[in-house]
């Protein structure tokens, strides 16, 4: 039997055992990327008043499709079955969380493997319920509703309360803050899902926060001296800066690696674009 006989006789094999025993996805498998709703920043002038407002959870989004929770990069969530057992049939949008300030250990559980007792600690906070033909309160009725009738300890769905206007808000988001929070979130009134970024989704926070590569790294001087004192980093829109503060003795003797990116804080643009006051947050997680 020639090459090629061989070659299709084991292509065939290889066919019929695939079906018997289909590949397992894993953890982290790519299983395409959610469309998701994306909000926008809050600017001075906006009148939130009427706006629903909620608190911003630092965690890792967790997109539930009706089947399989995956991440905002659509990558299989790893977790424990019993996890997603009370969640419903139609798609939830929410986030994984452990507590404010604790965001690190949150992504770290979520990249763990299947099982660890770790997800105990973990929570699933609902903020919408993606549908078509669905205004925003009817959307989170519908997930709250079937919570009531499918309860789960880990599941909650997310407090919404009216804004009574801009000094509401601020007072608001300084008890947030105050709380050790990373700030809040307001949704217009029967606003619907829309794919992408959204002006009925709008973050409230007191610093903004932006993504650059890491292009270099700048040695420390005194009590840094042998680790890095900073990093050059670039946003997307080609501007150029370094950002020296917001890392820990652990950031500072293992960096971001020159072509990460990372998220980082800041005050606002001067006027030549570049961030005043930035501060490292984190090395951007692709989950």
């Amino acid at each position: 039997m020639g090459i090629g006989g061989l070659w299709r006789i084991g292509t065939l094999i290889f066919v019929v055992l695939l079906a018997i025993h289909p590949l397992d996805a894993g953890a982290g498998d790519l299983v395409g990327s959610p469309r998701l709703m994306l909000a926008r920043t809050f600017a001075d002038g906006m009148d939130p008043t009427n706006w629903w407002v909620s608190e911003k959870l630092d965690g890792v989004r967790g997109f539930w499709t009706g089947k399989t929770l995956v991440t905002r990069s659509g990558h299989r969530i790893a977790h424990p079955a019993w996890f997603t057992e009370s969640f419903p049939d139609f798609p939830l949008d929410g986030e994984l969380w452990i507590g404010r300030g604790r965001f690190h250990e949150t992504s770290g559980i979520v990249r763990k493997t299947v099982g660890d007792a770790d997800w105990n600690t973990v929570r699933y906070g609902v903020f919408d319920a993606p549908c078509d033909h669905l205004g925003f309160e009817a959307r989170l009725e519908k997930a709250r509703r079937w919570f009531k009738h499918h309860p789960s300890s880990h599941v909650l769905i997310i407090a919404q309360e009216r804004c009574e206007g801009r000094k509401d808000l601020q007072r608001r988001l300084a008890e947030t803050e105050a709380r050790g929070g990373e700030g809040l979130m307001l949704r217009r009134p029967g606003s619907p899902y829309t794919v992408g970024r959204s002006s009925d989704l709008l973050k409230v926070k007191s610093f903004q926060d932006a993504e650059a590569k890491v292009i270099g790294h700048v040695g420390g001087t005194g009590k840094y001296r042998g680790k890095m004192g900073a990093i050059r980093v670039e946003m997307e829109n080609g501007v150029r800066f370094a950002i020296g503060t917001g890392f820990s003795d652990k950031d500072r003797e293992n960096p971001p690696p020159i072509g990460s990116t990372v998220t980082f804080r800041y005050r606002e643009l001067n006027p030549s674009g570049i961030p005043r006051f930035a501060s490292f947050m984190r090395i951007r997680d692709d989950l």
